[in-house]
């Protein structure tokens, strides 16, 4: 496996000089940001960020996230010219060595959380999730960063009335369509398409998800079986839904499993959680079991501690996204990757 850690370009207040110093760390998971979404990515821009990055000794193979223009995901007339400026982004990475692209279908809500601010008994921030909190909220007048800042109200609920009366099936069929538009540029560069859980893994708003569970994956393999076609693994977003049983999920899909984001959750109760420090014995998803299945399912790709606490007083910027407690994640999965390996051999 390769660690990563993401970082937000150079606006990100984490310096790449401070990611390069946790042990192990091979390359960011970036992107190009002020590109408007669903046009096409500048190789000039691209060329750029590759250089950055690498003058501080990392590598950039893997891109988070192209996003994907909600044009698509409604299935418009306009997705074609869409769809072909997301393929000749994909020809424009491959060009730099970029090898795998993240990137989610969540209609509206990439994620969500109703607190970026919990706070844990000793003192460390998390984000969280309570269902209480989250039917008090009215979709059309959010206030909460992260989810609905790249819209102004006015668009945020002309889009809400666009998805009204989109369904599981349709959604999934664009999904489809999407994929088989893109493959051919995948398939002449190289680059895994790898898709992330919806996150949380149920729908939200009356907004329905595709990608939450085994069967969803099963049905998009079967859909679209073009090995380009992956996944990224998110521990945090699978295992939010407690239907679902990851270490038997990373076993079954290891080779298709081309960037894994591991991170811990703790529940409350059946519903409500948070996030927690990424020790298996730290909370509810058993991270331990999860590596072991992919290191024994022949796993090769990529993995980056996801979310992590706000801890030792930083203001990390993003919630979730400081340094400390992301390179403490770090360094539990270098151990847990090596201890394992070596049992295997």
């Amino acid at each position: 496996m390769k660690m990563t850690f993401r970082w937000y370009g150079e606006g990100d207040c984490i310096p790449l000089r401070y990611i390069r110093q946790i042990p192990n760390m091979s390359g960011v998971v970036t992107a190009v940001y002020g590109t408007p979404v669903g046009e096409v990515w500048e190789e000039e821009k691209i060329a750029r960020l590759k250089s950055v990055c690498g003058k501080a000794g990392l590598e950039m193979e893997v891109i988070e996230s192209v996003p994907v223009h909600e044009d698509i995901k409604l299935g418009k007339p306009t997705r074609d010219k869409r769809i072909a400026n997301y393929a000749q982004t994909i020809r424009n990475l491959g060009k730099f060595g970029v090898k795998c692209i993240c990137y989610n279908f969540m209609p509206v809500f990439d994620w969500f959380r109703t607190d970026l601010h919990y706070v844990q008994e000793n003192g460390a921030e998390s984000l969280a999730y309570k269902e209480a909190d989250f039917r008090k909220l009215d979709k059309h007048n959010l206030r909460l960063p992260g989810w609905d800042e790249s819209y102004t109200p006015e668009q945020l609920n002309g889009l809400l009335k666009e998805y009204e009366g989109m369904t599981h099936e349709r959604l999934f069929e664009n999904l489809v369509y999407f994929l088989k538009g893109i493959l051919p540029a995948c398939d002449e560069t190289g680059i895994n398409m790898a898709i992330h859980p919806d996150d949380p893994p149920w729908d939200i708003f009356g907004l329905p998800r595709t990608v939450g569970r085994e069967e969803d994956f099963d049905r998009l393999f079967a859909a679209v079986p073009n090995k380009h076609n992956g996944i990224t693994f998110c521990t945090g977003s699978l295992g939010a839904g407690r239907f679902n049983d990851l270490p038997k999920m990373a076993a079954k899909y290891a080779d298709r499993i081309y960037f894994a984001h591991l991170r811990q959750l703790k529940f409350l109760n059946e519903t409500d959680f948070y996030e927690n420090g990424h020790r298996t014995a730290d909370g509810d998803v058993d991270v331990c079991a999860v590596v072991k299945a992919l290191i024994e399912g022949g796993f090769d790709g990529y993995v980056r501690p996801d979310h992590g606490r706000g801890i030792w007083g930083e203001n990390g910027g993003k919630p979730g996204y400081g340094l400390y407690d992301r390179a403490l994640g770090a360094a539990y999965l270098n151990g847990l990757f090596e201890a394992l390996e070596k049992d295997k051999k």
